[in-house]
């Protein structure tokens, strides 16, 4: 029996930094994907719907079960108070900051796009901000909505989260039993298909948070997964090591079969609740592989790492609107899709980067607003 190890895992911050990259693509996907979004390409590009479902699947999820573990190794090294305040401080006041400055123009580029609003941006900011909730009003946190999910589950769960690391020598046992044969980690896809067979049917994703029962009911789930599997210690990092194939073919297999579904299958609902299992198993799948990805290959320090860790807080926060932004102006422009899909890209990382190196970085009073911790230099 290991003793607990509250160590920094570098594999998840590599992980962390790789999947909010990926929401960058993924947002300059939604632009021309046949989705409605807050502002569309002229012609959608049928075919990427498929890649964009795939990433639906297991982005968004392991965002959450990431989260979950890193509270794990936090809660080893600080109090359920301390925790609790420093989870408000690092989520709320970039929230607050977020939505009185950083998301509105992304819903001022909007309106204009859609022709709801004409004048200048000091015409629209601050005297429309307050007239109502999005989507009637202009009050939005629009892409970060993540931020006030993660918080309610941190303080919802903290209790129950301080009594298993204060228990956790006989939790232990337990851990190790699961961990150590691969097919009990299915286990946990079971509370996940009641989520997806029962609940998300009658309460379809709004990230509004109020009556957003779905995915407050799953993606806590997941947050509350990450933290057991974390708790776990190294049989599950050996485990998901020595069986990362088999889940890569697991979720190639199930993604496989649910493109099937959609392109030949009515639906009914015996179909309903064969695909909820489908979805599931294939997300839990793409899960478990990803972590003993990195768990292999990339669990260990450096510089560059370091240093993405750290930006990608402020980039998550920035990006969506640069990329809206980006956006808007290229829509009149009469170019090729790629040629405005890879201006989009390479526009989101510089501007997102040059805000934060030559911005943020330098004026430490802007650090709490983007969710920086303020650290002392290493002798």
């Amino acid at each position: 029996m290991d003793t607990p190890n509250y160590s920094r895992r570098h594999e998840l911050d590599w992980l962390r930094v790789v999947v909010f990259a990926l929401l960058i693509f993924y947002h300059v996907g939604m632009y021309f994907v046949p989705w409605e979004w807050h502002i569309n390409y002229e012609r959608p590009i049928e075919w990427l719907r498929w890649p964009m479902l795939f990433l639906n699947q297991w982005r968004l999820p392991i965002l959450f079960l990431i989260s979950g573990m890193g509270t794990y190794f936090a809660f080893g090294k600080r109090s359920t108070g301390a925790f609790v305040k420093e989870r408000f401080l690092r989520l709320f006041i970039p929230l607050a900051f977020g939505m009185l400055v950083i998301v509105p123009p992304q819903v001022y580029w909007e309106r204009l796009f859609k022709g709801s609003f004409t004048g200048s941006y000091l015409d629209y900011w601050p005297s429309q901000l307050f007239n109502g909730i999005y989507p009637e009003g202009n009050f939005s946190w629009h892409h970060l909505w993540f931020l006030p999910y993660l918080f309610l589950f941190s303080v919802l769960l903290a209790p129950f989260f301080a009594l298993w690391v204060k228990r956790r020598s006989k939790n232990h046992q337990w851990g190790d039993r699961i961990a150590r044969q691969p097919w009990k980690l299915l286990l946990f896809v079971f509370p996940l298909y009641l989520c997806e067979a029962m609940i998300e049917p009658f309460f379809p994703v709004t990230h509004a948070l109020i009556g957003d029962w779905f995915a407050l009911t799953s993606f806590g789930l997941l947050f509350l997964f990450g933290f057991l599997l974390a708790s776990m210690g190294g049989a599950f990092w050996q485990t998901v090591i020595e069986t990362r194939m088999n889940w890569f073919w697991l979720g190639v297999s199930c993604f496989s079969i649910l493109l099937f579904r959609w392109l030949l299958l009515e639906d009914n609902i015996y179909v309903h609740f064969a695909e909820a299992l489908f979805k599931v198993v294939n997300l839990w799948s793409w899960i478990l592989f990803l972590l003993g990805f990195a768990a292999r290959y990339k669990n260990k320090p450096s510089t560059n790492l370091n240093y993405a860790n750290r930006a990608v807080y402020p980039f998550y926060i920035l990006h969506q609107t640069v990329t809206l932004g980006i956006g808007y102006y290229l829509y009149q422009i009469n170019w090729d899709w790629g040629i405005k899909a890879a201006v989009m890209v390479l526009g989101t990382f510089l501007v997102s980067w040059a805000l934060y190196a030559f911005v943020i970085l330098p004026l430490r009073i802007l650090h709490p607003l983007f969710g920086l911790k303020t650290f002392k230099k290493a002798n």
